[in-house]
């Protein structure tokens, strides 16, 4: 998944404010205690991490 498609479906999920907010400020235990920025930057697959948002915030299978 390329970066550009995991932040719009991030903005299409919890809108284009609160997107970055989240991604910046909500630590997951799904991403190994990290944040989504911080998961990016370690070098997690965006799929990955757009897998385990997915499953922390139980996102819709139809966003999936």
């Amino acid at each position: 998944m390329r970066l550009t498609i995991f932040w719009e479906r991030m903005a299409e999920h919890f809108g284009a404010g609160y997107a970055d907010s989240f991604a910046r400020d909500h630590v997951m235990t799904e991403l190994g205690g990290r944040t989504v920025h911080q998961a990016l930057e370690a070098g997690w697959e965006t799929k990955d991490v757009w897998r385990a948002v997915c499953s922390a915030m139980d996102v819709p299978a139809s966003l999936r």
